[in-house]
């Protein structure tokens, strides 16, 4: 599967922004799908997963109540719409997926995907 992000851009703190995953190949709806997050001089880390259905979503304690993952099986697509963004979300976002878990698991480390977009940039001015 090929992965495009996009809907990044620079918003002042306290705005939102949604970014969007577009997959192309295999068939989506097989993919575990996620976002993560790498500041510069930082580790990339684990932002929200979602289950292949989309029944069961996670996300790290840092976004929890601001960010929201969600995903349409039918355009091959996952969102990451987020609000109330902080100077601290500022990072270079990436979607990742893949396909090798049971239905409503959710992956929630790097090494658990195998496929990675190329990252789309936030940017949170205070």
């Amino acid at each position: 599967v090929q992965l495009q992000a996009s809907g990044g851009g620079l918003v002042q703190a306290g705005g939102s922004l949604r970014l969007s995953c577009a997959a192309s190949g295999r068939t989506f709806s097989r993919y575990v799908m996620g976002w993560f997050r790498q500041a510069p001089g930082k580790e990339r880390e684990f932002v929200a997963g979602i289950s292949r259905s989309g029944g069961s979503t996670y996300y790290a304690d840092s976004v929890k109540g601001r960010f929201t993952i969600s995903r349409d099986n039918a355009k091959s697509t996952v969102y990451l719409q987020m609000n109330s963004l902080k100077p601290e979300d500022t990072a270079v976002y990436y979607c990742a997926g893949d396909y090798r878990y049971s239905d409503e698991y959710v992956a929630r480390v790097t090494r658990e995907y195998e496929y990675w977009g190329q990252g789309t940039q936030v940017t949170v001015s205070s």
